[in-house]
């Protein structure tokens, strides 16, 4: 899995991104990853974020991670979500012009999904993946109506998201999301960080 760390222009200045090329590309898509939150020491090297690239390059996907603004090599300060919904966009643009012509495969991790859910439409994803969404720390009930094929990935033991308020909020959506529970893993994913990759790789082999 080559890498390829460089800035692009960002909302907010430099915006620093890094290229994660699969060994045998299939040419029928691109991933954006977002990363969690940046003020508990979210970054695009989180372990969950790197794992979801492989997962991608797995299916063929080139995988783009990106710092959001302020973290890293990228300008500007933590917005709240607000502004890192304008970085996402231009990450995915970015990844669009690299790779035009196919679909978008949009991912994020706890605040990263948070993101992606609030952000696909505008940034045209035309897959969707979100890993341990935080609807017991953000008023989400608005995030509805995702058309796109769309996965959610949530572990049975998560500290920091509760997770019968993830089921909950997931069998609530119109329409519902193809749910992957995963009863030992909490959080971080420590010591289930395969059986994730696993998750990703056969919904998304199945699309």
């Amino acid at each position: 899995m080559a890498s390829n760390a460089q800035c692009i222009d960002g909302p907010a200045g430099p915006l620093e991104i890094d290229w994660l090329e699969p060994a045998s590309p299939s040419g029928e898509g691109v991933a954006v990853i977002c990363h969690p939150h940046p003020l508990h020491g979210g970054s695009m090297q989180n372990k969950v974020v790197h794992i979801l690239c492989k997962a991608c390059n797995e299916l063929g996907l080139p995988a783009l991670r990106f710092n959001f603004r302020g973290v890293g090599a990228s300008a500007g300060e933590f917005d709240d979500g607000v502004g890192e919904r304008d970085d996402m966009r231009a990450a995915c643009g970015h990844a669009r012009r690299q790779y035009p012509g196919v679909p978008l495969w949009l991912a994020g991790f706890s605040f990263g999904a948070r993101v992606a859910l609030e952000g696909w439409r505008e940034a045209q994803a035309d897959y969707l993946v979100s890993v341990a969404p935080p609807v017991s720390l953000y008023d989400m009930r608005g995030i509805d109506g995702i058309t796109i094929p769309w996965l959610l990935v949530q572990g049975g033991k998560d500290e920091i998201v509760d997770p019968e308020a993830v089921r909950e909020w997931a069998a609530s959506r119109r329409p519902a999301p193809a749910v992957r529970w995963l009863d030992e893993a909490g959080h971080f994913f420590h010591g289930q960080l395969n059986a994730l990759r696993q998750a990703v790789v056969e919904w998304g082999a199945a699309q």
